[in-house]
């Protein structure tokens, strides 16, 4: 039997999650950033009857995710999974020898217009190098945007320009803090699909799959095109369990019925401060329906008073 959520996705919440109220772990800004769904993934994890062993991000990009089960002790360990040369370079870099490096090359940078198109402009021969580049990219573009195309800043926040999502004292924090984790969380290069595909057989795993969304993938994301409903398929044959988010579109609603998963909308809000439904997604959501309305996460929204 099809759940109703299935049929019929619908709000559990009418209010938004208030994203400053979520500590801000990562050295990413990602337009499709996870932030507002911590209090959803602290209520999916608390609700395991056995401790988590290992909380798997097939499609880490920033890792919101993965760094709060570590952070917050929601899982013995944390594995990390990114195809993204790219971002696989930062997590390399944080979880690996040259973390002081990076750390302290942020904190010396001048950032300036000229310095920066010297950094985005040049081939950096090293992972440790590619790491601060993307940092740096992710930060002063448009929207932390880092697809092929994107451009920098201009005005900004408040008129400050590129130094507007530029905090090197916050940045270096946030990657002195996750190295002191590097006994939990590890770091693993390869394609999503593929890597859930080799682990099917996994039951000491749990997943949290945020794929390149239907909608804005090929604006946002260097490796935008994955099968969805393959997707769907592995997490159905999956002996592990999981919890996805999607955007709310036909395509993954028809595939939510046909996969037979259950489902619950709940709202956000994007970078242009518009209120939007997104799809959470699993085999049981009765986690979330039964959790008592002190723990609901419906913290209203105010402006992200934190630096992202």
């Amino acid at each position: 039997m099809v759940s109703t959520a299935a049929t019929k996705p619908f709000t559990l919440t009418s209010h938004v999650v208030n994203v400053a109220s979520v500590p801000q772990r990562s050295a990413f800004r990602y337009p499709g950033g996870k932030t507002w769904l911590v209090p959803y993934i602290r209520l999916w994890l608390r609700s395991s009857p056995n401790p988590i062993k290992l909380l798997v991000e097939p499609f880490a990009g920033g890792a919101i995710v993965g760094l709060t089960a570590a952070f917050e002790a929601l899982a013995d360990r944390v594995l990390l999974v990114e195809l993204d040369t790219d971002v696989s370079a930062v997590w390399k870099t944080i979880l690996g020898r040259n973390n002081t490096w990076l750390a302290q090359r942020i904190k010396n940078f001048e950032l300036k217009p000229e310095t920066v198109r010297l950094i985005l402009s040049s081939r950096h021969r090293s992972t440790r190098e590619r790491a601060f580049a993307t940092i740096l990219r992710n930060r002063v573009q448009r929207g932390g945007i880092m697809a092929p195309g994107a451009g920098l800043m201009k005005n900004g926040e408040n008129g400050k320009g590129l130094s507007s999502r530029w905090y090197p004292e916050t940045l270096s924090k946030r990657i002195t803090d996750i190295r002191a984790l590097r006994g939990i969380i590890k770091f693993h290069k390869d394609d999503g699909l593929k890597f859930i595909k080799k682990n099917l057989h996994r039951k000491d795993a749990v997943f949290f799959i945020d794929p390149p969304y239907t909608i804005a993938g090929r604006r946002l994301y260097r490796h935008p095109d994955i099968d969805h409903r393959e997707l769907f398929n592995l997490m159905r044959r999956s002996a592990a369990d999981f919890l996805m988010t999607y955007d709310d579109s036909k395509e993954i609603r028809d595939l939510i019925i046909e996969f037979r998963f259950d489902c619950e909308t709940v709202a956000m809000k994007n970078t242009h401060n518009a209120k939007i439904d997104e799809l959470l997604i699993g085999r049981n959501l009765n986690w979330l329906r039964r959790a008592p309305a002190s723990q609901q996460p419906s913290l209203g929204f105010a402006p992200q008073t934190l630096p992202g």
